[in-house]
């Protein structure tokens, strides 16, 4: 009978003896306040971007259009208030535009939310295809060694020594036309490197293993070996990768389109509305806040759940403690 227990699933503190190794992760992660709060606020500006505008046929409580052009209100500036009344501000009031117009009058409120919403597909799709391919390719390589490893890793040196951006342009202006999944799917293709790695050294460890030693004798054949017996293991390594690849999608796909190589019109995206409305930063800066506010926020809360993750995964974390650490020495001394 084989062994798959996962590495570092003994007990790993007081009041954890027990418990399996999925329960001992989400109780670290659950009690991780950073990453905590920074999941609940990132769920929250996707549901509200999706509620605002509606998706697909599903229509939002927003009744503008992000590709419609109006009259200009105000010369175009934000109607939203958040002054509260006993302050002398019109307290919380979204008003006509909240987040102004463009100078062709339309609405920036619907254009930032459909940015907003592009970009998560953008993450979802580029660190999910980007997350499989590195798997596979770093698990065939650390798993079988010899020609295998050095063939793939070779190719995976090919594209890491070239610029993502770089490759992320000639991506782009080949698909940016076909519509932001494209786009999305064969960002990944080119993003793959960095989680092969981690995947392959983690493998190289976890292949000389007694469970897996014990999985040959029993007979197992390799692709059973490699996704049943040491992938489960190395699943830590994964998620907190893929928890820097979906960071980084975010402000790879902004760069992109504010170079012109990413989402096009009549799509929406957040770096796209940047380089629109470049020209008018002294004038109008409120057209530069609400984007960057999305671009820099989901890639700040996307690596603090990834730091979470990490120490979540990794049983030999042992958080410091102020108070444990000054009552340290009384413990001692009632030792003695």
């Amino acid at each position: 009978m084989t062994n798959t227990t996962p590495v570092g699933a003994a007990t790993t503190g007081e009041g954890e003896s027990g418990l399996s190794q999925g329960r001992l992760i989400m109780r670290r992660f659950v009690s991780n306040k950073t990453s905590m709060v920074s999941l609940v606020l990132l769920v929250a500006i996707f549901v509200f971007s999706v509620s605002a505008i509606g998706i697909g046929p599903i229509p939002g409580w927003w009744p503008l259009d992000y590709r419609q052009p109006m009259t200009l209100v105000d010369g175009g500036r934000p109607t939203v208030s958040l002054i509260p009344e006993w302050l002398g501000g019109a307290g919380f009031f979204l008003g006509e535009h909240p987040f102004g117009q463009t100078r062709i009058g339309v609405d920036y409120f619907a254009a930032t939310m459909r940015g907003v919403q592009n970009s998560f597909l953008v993450i979802v799709l580029l660190a999910g295809v980007a997350t499989v391919l590195g798997t596979v390719v770093g698990a065939i390589a650390g798993y079988y060694r010899g020609w295998v490893d050095a063939v793939l890793m070779r190719i995976t040196d090919v594209f890491i020594v070239i610029p993502t951006i770089v490759v992320g342009a000639v991506v782009g202006r080949a698909t940016g036309g076909l519509g932001v999944q494209w786009l999305a799917i064969f960002l990944g293709l080119v993003a793959w490197m960095g989680i092969a790695r981690l995947v392959r050294a983690e493998f190289l460890s976890l292949r000389e293993r007694e469970f897996v030693e014990a999985a040959r004798v029993a007979g197992a054949s390799d692709t059973r070996i490699i996704f049943k017996h040491i992938l489960p293991n190395a699943m830590g390594v994964v998620i907190v990768a893929a928890s820097l690849i979906a960071s980084a999608a975010i402000i790879l796909e902004a760069a992109l389109s504010f170079l012109g190589y990413g989402i096009r019109p009549p799509e929406a995206s957040l770096g796209l509305l940047v380089s629109d409305n470049q020209s008018a930063f002294a004038s109008r800066p409120w057209l530069f806040w609400f984007p960057a506010f999305f671009i820099v926020t989901p890639a700040l809360l996307i690596n603090f759940i990834g730091d979470g993750l990490r120490d979540a995964f990794d049983p030999r974390q042992k958080r410091f403690s102020v108070r444990r650490t000054k009552e340290l020495p009384a413990v001692e001394e009632q030792r003695a």
